[in-house]
């Protein structure tokens, strides 16, 4: 426990018996505590970089293009602008002159290039401190190539990464209700918050239209321009990242009046509630029919698979910590179904709602962590004997230099896990790794 900063105290619990579960949380990074949050530009840039027709460009140096190039493992079923990563590569001379004409310059030669529906321009650290009008140049390019020229104000020192989700969605928000070119049926929904990684929305929709609902807008995983702008026409939202998405969806609510939901993809439980709820919110008893047949056949076929993989892992230890708390409830869920406790569990967003279901969740003794740092981590993993971490590539290295496996949960993967499908691959992902023989020779194993 000695790792813990005096002034982060608060935001490190241990679940006991009887006492109190609150924790101190959505705040500023404290200083020298080497948060593993990203910067408000990484923030927006992965909630909208999925968005496959859009250009995206960043007004900034070369290195924060290079830091989030490809950023995401999300597919396209169609273009890929997404997937390349330009930049104004400002200079030493532009921090001295400003960088307003070499951004002109750039978006109308890549927009006359590559003819995008839109285009998000990011504003990095080095814009916000010389003042670089870039508002006003996304007028001037958007008025004379009639295409969406959407400003992304996302300099990094704002905040922390869920300040950039916010900022994100306030970029969204200025395309949806635009359009109205397109025919959606009464039954239709948004998807926010769900990036595609691996192709898991593909699978998601697939789930979704077996029970008679149509999907309209997928936000922003394999996004289209004119599908956010005919997003107000669904009757309603189902978000999944809430920490990403929840700004907009409140939005939409205020401004179009469109119900909204939390849903959760990953592991059954959370699978399967997230149709039931929303054939519920239709009133549609054949939806509903639908809906527990599908889960029916999905679970008649998962169980029998996932007991094999439970044999090897009844009895092992995890620690999480990732981007979302909403991920991080799923996921206690899903390794108790494999026979893993829960020793340690964070998030880099989580609200007080978010930390109260953890603990209500997990077993006493489990550690619940706000907003941690490598050093917390290393201790309290050594601290409770875990096997097992999952988290994204900041969390690798930790796992790995103490010894033990490691499960990718982060916006970089290229394997699906969530849905039914999703969860399978996890259960193989987490076997593996648990009962790899490499950490048989790991200095951890020796000193055992």
């Amino acid at each position: 426990m000695g790792s813990i900063l005096t002034d982060r105290k608060n935001q490190v619990l241990t679940k006991k018996l009887g006492a109190s579960t609150d924790i101190d949380c959505a705040k500023e990074s404290l200083a020298g505590s080497v948060s593993q949050r990203a910067c408000v530009f990484c923030g927006s840039r992965v909630v909208l970089y999925p968005v496959t027709d859009a250009l995206h460009l960043i007004h900034g140096p070369v290195g924060c293009a290079a830091y989030t190039w490809d950023i995401r493992g999300s597919l396209s079923s169609d273009r890929e602008l997404h997937r390349n990563s330009f930049t104004t590569d400002l200079r030493e001379k532009h921090i001295v002159f400003g960088g307003e004409q070499q951004l002109y310059q750039s978006m109308v030669e890549l927009i006359d290039k590559l003819k995008p529906e839109a285009a998000f321009v990011y504003s990095t650290c080095i814009v916000g401190l010389i003042g670089d009008d870039v508002e006003a140049i996304c007028k001037k390019v958007e008025k004379e190539k009639g295409i969406p020229v959407l400003p992304v104000q996302s300099e990094g020192f704002q905040g922390s990464k869920k300040d950039g989700y916010k900022i994100a969605c306030d970029a969204l928000a200025k395309l949806v209700g635009t359009r109205n070119n397109k025919e959606v049926s009464k039954k239709s929904i948004n998807i926010l918050g769900d990036f595609n990684l691996a192709g898991e929305l593909w699978m998601l929709k697939e789930y979704y239209e077996k029970i008679g609902v149509e999907i309209n807008a997928t936000i922003t995983g394999d996004g289209r321009v004119n599908d956010i702008c005919n997003a107000h026409k669904a009757s309603l939202n189902v978000v999944q990242c809430s920490g990403s998405m929840m700004h907009l969806a409140k939005t939409m609510k205020e401004k179009y009046d469109i119900p909204f939901m939390k849903v959760s993809y990953f592991g059954i439980e959370d699978m399967s509630d997230a149709l039931y709820e929303v054939a519920n919110f239709f009133k549609d008893e054949e939806m509903l029919r639908k809906s527990t047949e599908l889960v029916k056949d999905e679970i008649s076929l998962l169980l029998p698979a996932l007991e094999e993989y439970r044999k090897g892992l009844e009895g092992k230890k995890a620690a999480i910590y990732v981007g979302g708390a909403f991920k991080a409830i799923s996921l206690v869920k899903a390794l108790r179904l494999l026979g893993i406790e829960t020793v340690i569990v964070g998030s880099q967003t989580g609200n007080k709602e978010d930390y109260k279901l953890l603990a209500d969740l997990c077993n006493e003794g489990t550690i619940i962590l706000d907003d941690s740092n490598p050093n917390e981590l290393s201790d309290f993993v050594n601290q409770t004997g875990a096997d097992l971490f999952i988290g994204g590539v900041k969390e690798r290295p930790i796992a790995f230099k103490i010894g033990i496996g490691f499960c990718d949960h982060n916006h970089e993967r290229k394997e699906a896990l969530a849905g039914y499908e999703g969860m399978i691959n996890f259960a193989k992902e987490v076997y593996a790794s648990v009962n790899s023989p490499v950490w048989e020779f790991t200095s951890r194993k020796k000193q055992k």
